[in-house]
């Protein structure tokens, strides 16, 4: 995890480009994230990270063992700390880092906490068809069916797409492009959607499978396709 920020989903909205494309981005708030702890390889912990501080907090509604090590490390209380392992830009205990981390045209993985959806059937669940709605089919029309067997094995197998909780799961979104960065506002506009509602934080990270300086491949050159007959070869003399 290279380069991170932890962050707040502002909304949706949408917005041109440079040529007067439309695209619709989610406004995330990327800043001020605060440095509150430097590990080094070469402590006591045994590798390079970084500790980021985002949204301020009051003291007494920090719990006191975190308080504890925040006043440790001379920091003020938040409500989000997050570890960013091997973190590559120089930064210092008390600095701040904010949007400007990252560049219009960088790519980003976000990461977020998906909305509850309560308590749900198969059919929003797991996208089930359904059971029929003609032929004197009556009270199955969104059910599962049948979910067990008959005398072996005799029992649930494990595994089994049934109704249940949905939602409030951890998601990463990768490969999102950054639209714009608004240095004044600590505001990083991304293309697409993010998981979560609208007032959670996310964790914005550089993308794995596009880092900073990442280009698209050039295809070069014509590809047959596949399955396509070969020419007949010349008869021999």
């Amino acid at each position: 995890m290279p380069l991170g920020l932890l962050g707040k989903k502002l909304g949706h909205t949408r917005v041109y480009n440079a040529q007067g494309v439309l695209i619709p981005v989610t406004v995330v708030l990327a800043g001020p994230n605060r440095v509150m702890q430097i590990k080094s390889k070469a402590g006591k912990d045994g590798y390079d990270s970084v500790q980021l501080g985002f949204d301020d907090q009051k003291e007494q509604r920090v719990p006191k063992a975190l308080l504890g090590h925040i006043k440790k490390h001379n920091s003020v209380a938040v409500k989000r700390i997050k570890e960013f392992r091997n973190f590559s830009k120089e930064v210092k205990p008390g600095e701040t880092v904010g949007a400007t981390l990252f560049a219009v045209g960088d790519f980003i993985d976000a990461i977020g906490t998906t909305k509850g959806r309560g308590f749900e059937g198969v059919m929003k669940r797991h996208n089930f068809a359904g059971g029929c709605a003609t032929h004197g089919a009556k009270g199955w029309k969104r059910r599962s069916g049948a979910i067990g067997q008959r005398l072996f094995p005799g029992t649930v197998m494990r595994g089994m797409k049934m109704p249940g909780h949905m939602g409030q799961d951890t998601r990463t979104t990768q490969n999102l492009e950054v639209i714009q960065v608004r240095e004044e506002d600590n505001l990083l506009l991304i293309k697409g959607s993010i998981p979560g509602a609208e007032g959670d934080y996310v964790v914005i990270r550089e993308a794995k499978k596009r880092p900073k300086g990442w280009k698209a491949p050039v295809v070069t050159g014509s590809k047959k396709k596949p399955g396509a007959a070969k020419p007949a070869a010349a008869p021999k003399k």
